[in-house]
């Protein structure tokens, strides 16, 4: 008879990996909503916030890139200019979102509640914290800083443009997973406010976990979410976490608040030596 054998990790949890708008600043992942918006206003061809988040935790020149291939944008952009839009239309576009981006990220920089204490939390308990994002490294100098003189500052931070492409492919995980010295890919857990951004987790071999209503998939600010009433709530919240799960989300909750249940179950099943 012929056995094959399978080794199974059980060690502990090594590294978090969180992104950044949408799961630990910017509660609504608003800051570069709003600027795509503006930037198609400026070609001619407004958008609705609904196609602006649609490709959310890409590149950001991918992002603008997809939004133009979106039908109904496509069709109204042949309309108004006509022809399809081009490499050099989303260049342009490209060119204006920067500049736009830098002048309102601190606008947008508050942490989400819950990140100071989960993040002590985990540190805790060893684990060290990474970071991945769609944003520039010079937008990503304005986040760190701003994200500094609240308390929070990863160990590391890996930005689409340090790496061959952004997401869904993992390159920003295993960057992070260099970048900390730790190893194996099940020892790390991927968390974000995207669909993209948990896909990146997933094809790196991590768990993930989905945040549904502080980022993209809600995109309401925490007033604008705390002044729902229940009952309109809830329709939104089972429609994110519905898509979270669909994803391949591992684990889906609220908001990096409710993370440390999600930590304590993945190392138990680590402890039986189950892979993500």
């Amino acid at each position: 008879m012929s056995f094959v054998y399978r080794r199974a990790y059980q060690g502990r949890i090594q590294a978090v990996l969180l992104d950044w708008a949408g799961t630990t600043m910017d509660f609504g992942c608003m800051a570069p909503a709003v600027v795509f918006v503006r930037v198609f206003e400026r070609a001619g061809v407004p958008i609705t916030m609904a196609e602006a988040r649609a490709p959310m935790g890409a590149h950001k020149r991918v992002h603008i890139q997809r939004i133009t291939q979106i039908p109904e944008v496509r069709r109204r952009w042949e309309e108004t200019h006509g022809q399809p839009p081009g490499e050099a239309d989303v260049d342009r576009m490209f060119a204006e979102f920067v500049p736009l981006q830098l002048q309102c990220l601190s606008d947008y920089s508050a942490l989400i509640p819950g990140t100071l204490e989960v993040v002590a939390a985990l540190r805790a308990r060893n684990i060290k914290i990474g970071s991945t994002t769609g944003y520039l490294r010079d937008m990503m100098a304005i986040n760190l800083r701003d994200a500094k003189q609240q308390g929070y500052e990863p160990d590391s931070t890996v930005c689409a443009q340090d790496v061959p492409a952004g997401r869904p492919l993992p390159y920003m995980c295993l960057q992070n997973m260099m970048n900390l010295q730790v190893s194996p890919v099940e020892a790390c857990v991927k968390v974000d406010d995207t669909l993209p951004g948990v896909e990146e987790g997933l094809n790196g071999g991590m768990w993930t976990v989905g945040l549904a209503v502080s980022g993209n998939e809600v995109g309401l600010t925490l007033a604008e979410w705390e002044a729902l009433p229940p009952a309109e709530q809830a329709p939104r919240r089972e429609r994110a976490y519905a898509r979270m799960r669909a994803s391949g989300a591992h684990y889906v909750v609220d908001t990096i608040a409710d993370l440390l249940p999600c930590i304590d179950d993945i190392q138990v099943r680590l402890g039986r030596g189950e892979k993500p």
